[in-house]
């Protein structure tokens, strides 16, 4: 037998379980089906874009890695407040194509903010960035009552 067989939606007194899930099915495709749901899904306009953060930690220093692709030195800003580490920039629109359409735009453009809390004390005169192949390096030494110290133990 090669026919569709048209779903039909289980006894739900048998099955209350399913019976949830299928509700809550249908309220997510309502959500879908109205005119904010085909906004968000269609366009960027609700898209936010949050570059990738590594925190990395040795005995003497924290780091903070942020992908930031295409973007340009002068377009980035990078603060140090009250223990945490703000990033933040702008990454602009590349230039056009004369007579093209875009068929698809995946990339973000705009403005963007990140900030992280720094697991220790950062000596804030020491702090160091540096950008090169679309990565921001931030390398924040430790302040000296922040580093482990090694306690001698004394036998009496």
């Amino acid at each position: 037998m090669n026919g569709l067989t048209r779903w039909q939606r289980p006894d739900l007194s048998v099955w209350p379980t399913f019976g949830r899930l299928c509700g809550l099915r249908d309220e997510i495709d309502r959500l879908f089906e109205s005119p904010l749901g085909e906004l968000a899904h269609d366009s960027q306009w609700l898209s936010v874009w949050n570059p990738a953060i590594d925190l990395l930690e040795d005995k003497d220093n924290i780091f903070v890695k942020a992908e930031l692709p295409g973007m340009k030195k002068k377009d980035i800003d990078v603060f140090l407040h009250d223990g945490a580490l703000s990033i933040s920039g702008e990454r602009k629109c590349d230039t056009k194509h004369e007579g093209a359409e875009t068929c698809r735009s995946e990339r973000f453009v705009g403005r963007f903010h990140r900030t992280v809390t720094l697991p220790a004390t950062v000596k804030g005169t020491e702090v160091k960035a540096q950008y090169k192949d679309g990565i921001l390096t931030v390398t924040l030494p430790k302040a000296e009552e922040a580093k482990p110290k090694q306690i001698e133990v004394n036998i009496d």
